[in-house]
Parts: C-alpha cells; structure tokens; sequence
C-alpha cells in the first residue's frame, strides 16, 4: 500500500455535532478500510457482530448503544455483491430501529452503477432500485465515490455527496516525472473525469473511440489527439476484467505513446483481470483502496492508493456541519 497523500484529520470526538457523538461502524466487505479511516479520525469501530445462520441469512446484533448518536456506516458494495448489498441493508435497519440521530451510509464503491439508464427496451435501471432499497432500509444520508455516472446522485431522495479521489490519483501521478504527459478518456462516458484530471495535472487531452462487441470485448477505432513519444494517463473510474485496458493501451502503443498508465479509482478486477493487465503493454495501474485488493492481486502493474484520509476528512465535516465541497476546490 502506498503511503498516505494527505495529511490526518484535525478531528476530536468532542467536537460540537447536532446529530450527537460520532460513531463508527464497518460491515464486513472493506474491513481494512475501515480501520484506516477509524485511524485517522481517532474514533474507535463499534463492532456489528455480524453473522449468518445455517441458512446463510445475515443477522446483526450492535455491540453498543446508537441512540441519538450520528452514525456512519461504511459499506462499499463490491464483491460479493448481493451479499454485501444485503449486509448493508440489514445495517441500516438495525441503526434505525437502534434509535440513531442520523445514519450516514459511507459507500465507497457503489455496486449496479453500470445500469443507470434504459439503453434498450425491457431493462431495468439498477442503480435506482439500490438507491431506493438504501434509503428505505434507513440511511438519512450518502458519501459516495467516483460514481460510475453523475447522475446516480440524483436518485436518492436524501442528502447526498459525491467524493472524487482524482486528487489522490493526480498527487501520485506528478512523483513519477513523466515525459509530456497526455491524459486520455478512454470513450465518451469518461470524458468528464479525464477533462478533471487533466485540469489537475495541467495536461492537454486525447479521446479513444471504440466499439463494444460484448462486455469483456472491445474494438479501438481511432484516438483523436497527439500521442506519439507522450507519457499517456488514462482516466477510468472502474477496471473490472482488464479487457479494454488492454486494447486502449494497445491502441496508443501503436500511434506512439511512450509510457502507458491507468489511474482507476474502483480496482473490481474480476478472476483474470490482473493476468490480462500484466500481459498488455500497460506499464502501472493505479487503484485505489475503495474495494479491497487480494496480496495476490497487488503488485506490478497495480499500484493501490488509501482513500482513508479523503473519506475520514468527508466524514468529520459532514459531521460537525462543514462544507464537504471544500475539499475539491
């Protein structure tokens, strides 16, 4: 794990809060996460004690009192997914039955995010029935990060506040001394984030057309833009079986480019994505800790970042009332 970007939050329990003493609580898909942002906000986790039945049912049975407190949960819903997603819910309603002030649901990496639209007749909207099964169960409020797409915010009926990590990605990428760097949007979805990161490294910016045969298979068109003898970074908020990564890197291999690197925030990696990654002329991935990353999994070219200290800060500004915008301009 790379050592932390920023520096710890200015933050103690006594702090002046409406919504009451803070409180910690971690479900079972990021643990190490958790326990990073506990330490960097000096707050101790309150154990869950999460278990199953015979049956593989989930039961909750919270180890202390939540009555009045403001609450923050933090849950990313990754792999297993439908479990973790059901983990969270149960959470919730265990918090709200337990009386909390408020109930704040941390969700670092959001799952079913992909299927924020109807792109065909007969589909679902899935990130909408998750954000409507999130709000029911009892969350009064969300901190989310790098959402697949803007427009998920919109689907809570609570508060929300949509986090970026691309200053932590940004802040690694500029101790590398790279050689003209260019960022690259890898197709039309990504372009706002890749218009962000190269904001932040003050970099010009190159677009990938492509066409998706199937999920895991994709054909370069053209990339518009210089890339030759250039230090390419391209921007994507989810790698998830490498395939596209390693046709984009292919692609401007091929026109060029010098060094290739990915700056990811959310590394889903599914069973073979790092062989794919590996194989590819990909020379780092850059990933944050929002979803865990295996020991086996790490390792050239993945390169895993702590969000820790972005999230604690979001976290004790929504609790003392601050403005969360503040930490992005």
């Amino acid at each position: 794990m790379i050592g932390r970007l920023q520096t710890a939050v200015e933050f103690s329990a006594e702090d002046v809060s409406p919504w009451g003493e803070l409180k910690l609580i971690a479900g079972t898909a990021n643990p190490e996460l958790a326990r990073l942002i506990s330490e960097e906000l000096g707050v101790p986790l309150t154990d869950p004690r999460v278990t199953h039945f015979p049956d593989g049912e989930i039961d909750v049975k919270i180890s202390d009192s939540m009555r009045g407190h403001d609450v923050f949960v933090i849950q990313p819903t990754c792999h297993p997914i439908n479990e973790m997603l059901m983990e969270l819910f149960i959470l919730l309603d265990a918090l709200r039955r337990a009386s909390a002030g408020r109930v704040t649901a941390v969700v670092p990496y959001y799952g079913y995010a992909r299927k924020e639209r109807k792109s065909q007749p007969r589909e679902p909207i899935s990130a909408k029935l998750i954000a409507n099964f999130i709000t029911l169960a009892g969350a009064d409020r969300l901190l989310l990060l790098d959402l697949h797409a803007d427009a998920i915010e919109g689907f809570f009926d609570v508060p929300t506040d949509h986090l970026t990590a691309h200053k932590i990605l940004a802040g690694y990428i500029r101790q590398l001394g790279l050689q003209g760097c260019t960022v690259v949007a890898p197709d039309a979805g990504g372009a706002k984030r890749a218009e962000s990161m190269a904001k932040l490294l003050q970099a010009p910016l190159v677009f990938v057309y492509k066409r998706r045969q199937s999920d895991d298979l994709v054909e370069i068109l053209e990339a518009a833009g210089e890339v030759k003898g250039r230090d390419c970074v391209v921007v994507e908020d989810i790698i998830s079986t490498g395939g596209t990564a390693g046709e984009v890197a292919r692609a401007l291999k091929a026109q060029g480019a010098n060094k290739v690197i990915f700056a990811c925030t959310h590394p889903v990696l599914t069973p073979g994505a790092v062989e794919r990654l590996r194989k590819a002329p990909i020379d780092e991935v850059i990933v944050t800790n929002s979803i865990p990353v295996p020991p086996e999994k790490q390792g050239a070219p993945v390169t895993v970042l702590s969000v820790a200290p972005l999230l604690a800060e979001a976290i004790a500004r929504v609790h003392e009332n601050r403005s969360v915008s503040e930490l992005f301009r």
